[in-house]
Formats: structure tokens, C-alpha cells, sequence
């Protein structure tokens, strides 16, 4: 599990294929290094709808894996977005006031958020004087 955070720069059209496999393209500039990266992500299946909910220019966190393979003796790498939400919110989704429809999802009780990396991490588990077992 990867996490990006940037701005949204470009959002593709949902593309279907033969098989009924569908996909979208988007993608986002990163401000974290001294020099803004453009990085191309991929949402697939029912998940294509989530980039109507994020304007290009907002500010997004992007939860993605990385998926290879190897074609023809050629090698590919996809970026597969997971989840996708504001920058600056807690939950897993927009809030119901910035969908462009209503859904069943937004009459259902608040989740609690998702604990973060550093939520989970408590410094005082690595104290020097701790034997491991």
C-alpha cells in the first residue's frame, strides 16, 4: 500500500473494452520534492465514478498499489488506485456536500476514520532497552 498526495492535474475519459473491463486515467503533480512530479494513476472498475467527485486543481491523497507485467517480453508498470480522497479530510470519501448526487451511502452513520501510519506507530516501542522477546 502506497500514498501520494498532490494536486489533481488531469482527468481521462472512462475507457471500455472489449471484455467490459473499464478504466480511467488521472493524474497528479507532487509538491513534496524540490522538484513537482507529474505521476499517472489507473482506477479501474466500478471505482472509474470516484474522479467525478475531484475537480481538476484540488488537492487529493491517492491510496494505489503497484501492479507489473510483462508483455511480449516488454515490461509495464501501473500505479491502481484504491481509494481516492481530499487532501485535507479524514475520511474515505468526500463529504456528502461536494457530490454531484446523492447516494445510500450518505444516509448511513459516519465510519471513524482510518487510523494512519503514525497513528499506528508508538515511538515508545522502540526504546533501546526493550528485549524483543
Amino acid at each position: 500500500m502506497y500514498e501520494a498526495k498532490g494536486s489533481m492535474k488531469w482527468i481521462g475519459e472512462t475507457q471500455t473494452f472489449a471484455s467490459g473491463f473499464t478504466k480511467r486515467e488521472f493524474v497528479i503533480t507532487t509538491q513534496h520534492d524540490k522538484y513537482p512530479q507529474d505521476i499517472k494513476f489507473e482506477i479501474v472498475k466500478d471505482k472509474c465514478p470516484l474522479l467525478d467527485e475531484f475537480p481538476v486543481g484540488s488537492d487529493v491523497t491517492v491510496f494505489f498499489d503497484i501492479r507489473g507485467n510483462e508483455y511480449n517480453g516488454k515490461y509495464y508498470v501501473n500505479l491502481a488506485c484504491w481509494k481516492l480522497q481530499n487532501a485535507g479530510d479524514a475520511g474515505t470519501e468526500p463529504r456528502p456536500s461536494q457530490r454531484s448526487a446523492p447516494s445510500a451511502r450518505s444516509t448511513a452513520p459516519s465510519r471513524q476514520s482510518e487510523p494512519t501510519a503514525a497513528d499506528l506507530r508508538n515511538e515508545s516501542d522502540f526504546d533501546d532497552d526493550d528485549v524483543p522477546f
